[in-house]
C-alpha cells in the first residue's frame, strides 16, 4: 500500500501564501499532483506534474499556483501564492501510474487550506 504523507496546510489571509508538500512511500509514479474538495462539491484538480516535469494546472490557479517535484525523494510540492477565500478546502495529494494498461491511484489523507480574514 502506497502512502502519501502531506503536510504545510492552514489558515492565511487572502493573498497570503502557503506551501504545500507530499512524501510517497514509493518513487514508483507516472504523475503526481494535487486536488481539492470543498465541502458539497466534487473533488478537483488542481495540479499534476510527470516525471518529466511536465505540468498541468487548473485555470482557476494558473499564474498563482506553483507545482514541482524531486523524483529522488519521491516529493511533491505547490506552491501558493496569492490566495483567495474560493482555493478554501481540503487537498489532496495524488500519485498516478499505469502498469500493464491498469491506471493505479493512491490518495492522501488530505490537508486543509482555509483562505480567510
Amino acid at each position: 500500500q502506497v502512502q502519501l504523507v502531506e503536510s504545510g496546510g492552514g489558515l492565511v489571509q487572502p493573498g497570503g501564501s502557503l506551501r504545500l508538500s507530499c512524501a510517497a512511500s514509493t518513487s514508483r509514479f507516472d504523475y503526481m499532483g494535487w486536488y481539492r474538495q470543498s465541502p458539497g462539491k466534487q473533488r478537483d484538480l488542481v495540479a499534476t506534474i510527470t516525471r518529466a516535469g511536465l505540468a498541468k494546472y487548473a485555470e482557476s490557479v494558473r499564474g498563482r499556483f506553483t507545482i514541482s517535484r524531486d523524483n529522488a525523494k519521491s516529493t511533491v510540492e505547490l506552491q501558493m501564492n496569492n490566495l483567495k477565500p474560493e482555493d478554501t478546502a481540503v487537498y489532496y495529494c495524488n500519485r498516478h501510474i499505469r502498469v500493464l494498461f491498469q491506471d493505479y491511484d493512491d490518495w492522501g489523507q488530505g490537508i486543509q487550506v482555509t483562505v480567510s480574514s
